[in-house]
């Protein structure tokens, strides 16, 4: 059994698809996958026992892109069953041109067309169940999503960690703000080793807070880790905070304590996946979830308004619970 997946381009939506992946692998012991992607998400990915190939989804890049993806798809070949989570007409395209006889996606115009299942997920759900409901197109027995599940080991630190990770790949309107970040890392700096986590366009952000905690020992990782080392860093903390983000979603899958501040998005939908030790500090607001990626009406109240207090004490809550278990 050969399964070609389309997997979502960001860090997080690309975990939010492994319960999907993981169910399809139990259904289908003997598979093989052939995992297309973001750079980003095939390196999250790549390692999962059962995938065979795995190829960066170049098509964007020069010439004409209906070109490539038809090329691309002849590349690929036909596999027995492929799923894309991504909902845009190249994907569609690219699963058609390959020649594979059963086909599944979000349903839209495009999917509608060209794939042998297009599906409309249950609303309002959480994402990993819109993934479950595509994938469960590919299979007549049920489908049974558990964890979030990266095969990535963690890493082991020597003493107890907490991780702080103040970026947000999509945009401003996501992000808490420094100095907030460093009055929360004050006050368990004498209790934790404290990492400041971040991708290159969020250096700025680490520096900052790290020039607020003068005196303190701080190891700032941002924009100095693979896709690989953020993962297993990330994942043998003892304890986490960040905005929503590809990150929060890599702490989930290693169950690792973590306190999740939510600003424009929708928390029902993002949120960590089946993580026991997970608070969400967010604010209601008639203007919230407006999902931009900057504040559309300047104020930013939704992140500008959560204190560094209300984090700190969703932070008690749960490390006081102790370390979490491998």
């Amino acid at each position: 059994m050969k399964i070609l997946i389309i997997l979502p381009n960001w860090l997080g939506d690309a975990v939010m698809a492994t319960p999907a992946i993981e169910a399809l692998c139990k259904i289908y012991p003997e598979a093989e996958l052939t995992l297309v992607g973001s750079f980003v998400s095939i390196e999250a990915l790549k390692y999962h026992p059962q995938c065979k190939r795995y190829i960066i989804d170049e098509t964007k890049k020069g010439g004409n892109r209906l070109l490539n993806t038809y090329n691309f798809a002849k590349e690929l070949g036909a596999h027995d069953i492929a799923i894309t989570f991504r909902n845009q007409l190249h994907s569609s395209l690219l699963l058609y041109w390959s020649g594979t006889p059963i086909t599944a996606g979000r349903k839209s115009w495009h999917s509608s067309l060209l794939l042998t299942h297009a599906i409309t997920p249950s609303h309002p759900s959480h994402l990993v169940e819109q993934y479950r409901d595509i994938a469960q197109s590919l299979s007549s027995a049920l489908l049974i999503i558990e964890n979030l599940k990266l095969h990535i080991p963690p890493h082991r630190f020597s003493r107890p960690t907490l991780g702080i990770n103040p970026g947000a790949t999509y945009g401003s309107a996501k992000r808490w703000y420094p100095d907030k970040f460093a009055e929360v890392a004050r006050a368990y700096s004498d209790r934790f080793e404290i990492i400041l986590f971040g991708g290159p366009n969020e250096v700025g952000m680490a520096n900052d807070i790290e020039s607020r905690l003068e005196g303190i020992n701080v190891t700032n990782l941002a924009g100095k880790t693979s896709i690989v080392e953020l993962c297993s860093f990330i994942g043998g903390l003892d304890l986490f905070i960040t905005n929503d983000s590809g990150p929060m979603h890599v702490a989930a899958a290693y169950q690792v304590p973590t306190v999740a501040i939510f600003g424009p998005t929708r928390h029902l939908e993002t949120s960590q996946w089946m993580n026991e030790k997970s608070i969400i500090v967010r604010h209601d607001m008639k203007c919230a979830p407006c999902m931009k990626r900057e504040c559309p009406l300047g104020h930013h109240e939704c992140m500008t308004s959560i204190t560094a207090d209300e984090v700190i004490k969703a932070v008690n809550t749960i490390a006081l619970q102790g370390h979490h278990a491998e």
